[in-house]
Order: structure tokens, then sequence, then C-alpha cells
């Protein structure tokens, strides 16, 4: 039987052939897999597609065992969604993953302290946000791994240090760099193309020291400079000062919408919520609660914000956060 592979297929193979850094690849190897029609034909062509995935996660297992001269390029996606922190040498990214997570990155007051990837675990609300932390960005030395990671994540928190005297000119470099390795960020994500030869990713830009001398003088200048351009959270460190705001803008970042499902006659799960990339609509609910639920599925009741209680709905309803979903087949 013959395979009959769509040419977006062709394209994410020669993504992969093209990579230099494992999250690269793997992120192209999922592509090819996901592209692929799933019959007979493509039985084997399958296997040695997760056979390629399996290698390279193993790979990356044995160098985060390894210790300094085998660690990991690959960070497995986790939570809801991931975010990769990218900045100049002593702007406070490690601090502030400390801050938001449970995680334990090491922190000093020299450069180059991160010297591989170091993810945690955001808790917003019921939901869970992956955070990496990255070696900084560089003219002088980068590894091209760092922006093979930032490629493949979700969305990028560009860090600055409002403490600097030279943070307008730190804040353009940063984005220059991104940009001279075909990462360019965006304020808002226009269209997700896993082809681009130039990776789109959706920017916020976090001024840390806000409690420092010059700090509020800094992050006034800033937000006057960014405005229109992206969207701008000062934190401070050491008082604690705007991290809960930066908690919901990390969340929103992502474009994500929390669907809770409601079986007919009973009380909905508000604990475990279903999570989606906004523009989901109702056939993916249904597809993520089980298989068989798409073909079989002929509307449904929806409680939510903007809806009367049990409003019928049909397959194309796009799903907004904070929906109550009761299915039915």
């Amino acid at each position: 039987m013959p395979a009959n592979l769509p040419p977006q297929y062709f394209e994410a193979e020669q993504r992969y052939r093209e990579a230099r850094t494992a999250p690269e690849k793997l992120e192209a190897l999922k592509q090819m897999l996901a592209i692929m029609p799933k019959h007979k034909g493509t039985e084997k062509l399958q296997a040695e597609l997760k056979r390629k995935i399996a290698k390279l996660k193993e790979e990356a297992h044995r160098g985060r065992k390894g210790g300094a001269r085998g660690y990991t390029t690959y960070v497995e996606k986790e939570g809801a969604g991931q975010i990769t922190l990218a900045g100049l040498p002593n702007t406070g990214k490690s601090r502030l993953v400390a801050t938001l997570t449970r995680a334990t990155p090491e922190v000093a007051d020299y450069p180059f302290t991160t010297r591989r990837p170091q993810p945690g675990m955001m808790p917003f609300e019921n939901v869970q946000i992956q955070l990496v932390d990255l070696p900084p960005l560089s003219r002088e030395y980068m590894e091209p791994w760092v922006t093979g990671i930032i490629r493949v994540s979700d969305a990028v928190l560009l860090v600055v240090n409002l403490g600097s005297e030279q943070v307008l000119e730190e804040l353009e470099e940063g984005l220059a760099i991104l940009e001279e390795h075909k990462v360019k960020p965006v304020p808002k994500e226009v269209e997700r193309n896993p082809y681009a030869s130039v990776a789109e990713k959706r920017t916020l830009i976090v001024g840390t020291h806000l409690d420092v001398p010059g700090g509020r003088e800094n992050a006034g200048v800033l937000r006057e400079l960014l405005e229109g351009r992206f969207p701008f959270r000062p934190v401070g460190l050491e008082s604690g000062e705007g991290v809960g705001e930066l908690r919901r803008s990390l969340f929103d970042l992502l474009e994500l919408v929390r669907v809770y499902s409601k079986p007919p006659g009973k009380e909905p799960d508000l604990t475990r919520p279903f999570v989606f990339r906004r523009g989901a609509t109702l056939v993916d609910f249904a597809a993520s609660v089980h298989k068989d639920f798409v073909e079989r599925l002929r509307f449904a009741r929806v409680w939510g914000p903007r809806k009367f209680e049990g409003q019928r709905v049909n397959r194309e309803y796009v799903l907004e956060d904070g929906d109550i979903i009761e299915l039915h087949l």
C-alpha cells in the first residue's frame, strides 16, 4: 500500500535534515509523525520515526545523568505550556525562575552562572506552566542549542535588569541577538508555522530589580518605549512586587483556555481542566475526552462566563476559558 505522504510531511522532513540542535530535530520528527496518514502503508515509517524520537530522548536522558560533560540540550514539555527565559548576563533570570517556581537554579552575582537548561513548574490557579531558564544571550559565545530550545518553546520571556544604567541598550541587544539567530519576538503570534525558517515567538518583556535604586524610573521609561511594541511587566525580586500580576501575564501570553467536563446529570470536576490553545473548538474537546466521541457527537450544552446556563452549541463552537461542557452523543 503506498504511503501517499502530503507535501507538509516533506517540508517537515527537510527541517529535520537541516536541524542543528536536538530540540529542533525532535520538533520536526514529531511534526512528521503527526502529519503522516495512519494506515498500513505507513506502519514501518511510523515505527522508524518513533524509534528516532525515542533515541533522541534517550540521549537527552543519558546527558542529564552524565553531569556537566554531557548535559541535555532538550527539555521535554510539561504542563499547560512551555515558556523559555532569555536575557543578557546578570538580568536575574534564575532568581525569577526560583521566585515563580519551586525549582532551585544556581543564583549568583557573576555572569554565566546558568550553563544548562533549568526547567521549573509555575502554578497558576489550577494549571502548571513550565518555565525554562537558559544560559544568557551573548554575541561573544553562545551554544547553538540555546536558541534551538527557544525556537520550539511556546513563548518567550525576555528579561532585562531595571537596575542597569544601560537597560535600554541591553533590551535592544537582546532582541537583536534573537533575530540574528532566526527567532523573531512578536507581541502576538499571527500564525503558528513550524516550517518557517524564522520562528515567530510571542514575547513578554519583564524588568527585574524594580525595587533597587533607579529601577522604578527605568520601568517608567521602558513602559513608554514598549507601548504598542510588546507587553511589559516590572517585578521586584526582593519585595515581590508585581509577581502575582506576572503569573497572570504568563498565562495570558500562552493564549490558553481551560474547559471542564460535565457528565449529563452530574456535577462538573473543576479541579482538572482540559487545556487548549485559543481557537480550539468543541470537536477538539470531544477528541480529548475520547477519540470515538468525534464521530458520535451531536451537540453539547455549555455553561460559561458568556453563556446562559445550558446553552446548546454545535460542533463548530469555539471554546472559551471557563466553559463547562456537557457532551451529547
